[in-house]
């Protein structure tokens, strides 16, 4: 993957600053022209504790300047995160509240939309976008692991290991949705679709990579993992349903038909095991793991919201 094309003046100057590896003069970087800007650049910063690109040096990932910019974009970005929260439930009780919590939460519905109305080019435009996270997936709750305790630990390696598909490569989740893509006909690389991902994409990616590379951010990342697999089996089962509706292969339905049941079990463990845990364990943490919670519903509100505006339109 090479680094994408910018989307203003500050994107512009990092991502030079990234080919070139003259980096010295990003404290005197220009403020980003937009929020797409921020968000890309914040993206592309995160990226390189990923895969990184292929035209930017692997020695920079730890770059003092570049960290530099990305510690201000990420600040703002958690200022402008958290002044977005609701109250959140009283500590007591977690479990019930925490389930009652997502499920009064009545946001649209893409999956419905795909279910019953969408037409092949707007579900091959969400599959697109979709593959910024979904060709690593489950990998920034990976970060979050060396920072818990023993008990959380083995509950998140529990819900990881049937993401990366039981120790078998085939079964990986970011693989089976490689097949369904390549079968689609749409191209499968890592990467390939970053320049058309619009903001709310960007966002939520990098929302999924500040909880998870800040330890002090680590129950946060915990709440969005709870909150995005107890509302993943319903939307799933609808997507499966409307791919094949539009005759999609086969093969792109199996990764939806895959995260029915999966995250139905992944719901209780995620909810449950490790933010039940980690919350027994440390109580303070009960805020932010409503803090990624809501981040997680009010992220997918965000991009759902453009689409059906955007496909109305």
């Amino acid at each position: 993957m090479l680094t994408p094309e910018s989307r203003g003046s500050l994107s512009e100057v990092v991502f030079r600053a990234m080919r070139t590896g003259e980096t010295s003069g990003l404290a005197e970087a220009p403020p980003s022209d937009t929020a797409e800007d921020a968000q890309l650049t914040l993206w592309a910063l995160y990226e390189q504790h990923y895969r990184g690109f292929e035209d930017v040096s692997g020695e920079l990932e730890w770059d003092p300047q570049l960290i530099g910019v990305r510690r201000g974009l990420e600040q703002e970005f958690e200022r402008t995160l958290r002044a977005r929260m609701p109250e959140v439930p009283e500590p007591d009780g977690f479990a019930e509240k925490f389930f009652d919590f997502v499920a009064d939460h009545d946001g649209p519905s893409l999956a419905a939309h795909v279910h019953r109305k969408a037409t092949e080019e707007q579900v091959r435009e969400l599959l697109r976008h979709r593959t910024i996270y979904h060709l690593k997936e489950a990998d920034h709750t990976t970060w979050v692991i060396p920072r818990l305790s023993d008990r959380v630990k083995a509950a998140v390696m529990e819900l990881q290991f049937d993401e990366y598909g039981g120790g078998d490569p085939n079964l990986l989740h970011a693989h089976l949705f490689v097949r369904g893509l390549e079968d689609s006909g749409l191209d499968s690389e890592y990467g390939a679709y970053i320049n058309e991902a619009p903001l709310e994409v960007l966002e939520e990616n990098n929302a999924m990579s500040l909880f998870g590379l800040n330890r002090r951010l680590r129950a946060a990342s915990l709440g969005f993992l709870a909150a995005f697999e107890a509302t993943s089996s319903g939307p799933s089962r609808r997507m499966a349903q409307g791919l094949k509706r539009l005759g999609f292969p086969e093969s792109m339905i199996e990764y939806y038909t895959e995260h029915v049941e999966a995250d139905a079990v992944h719901e209780q463990l995620a909810v449950r095991t490790i933010c039940g845990a980690l919350l027994e364990e440390e109580p303070d943490m009960h805020d932010d793991v409503y803090f990624g919670a809501w981040t997680s519903l009010d992220l997918e509100d965000r991009y759902a919201e453009r689409m059906l505006k955007q496909w109305a339109a």
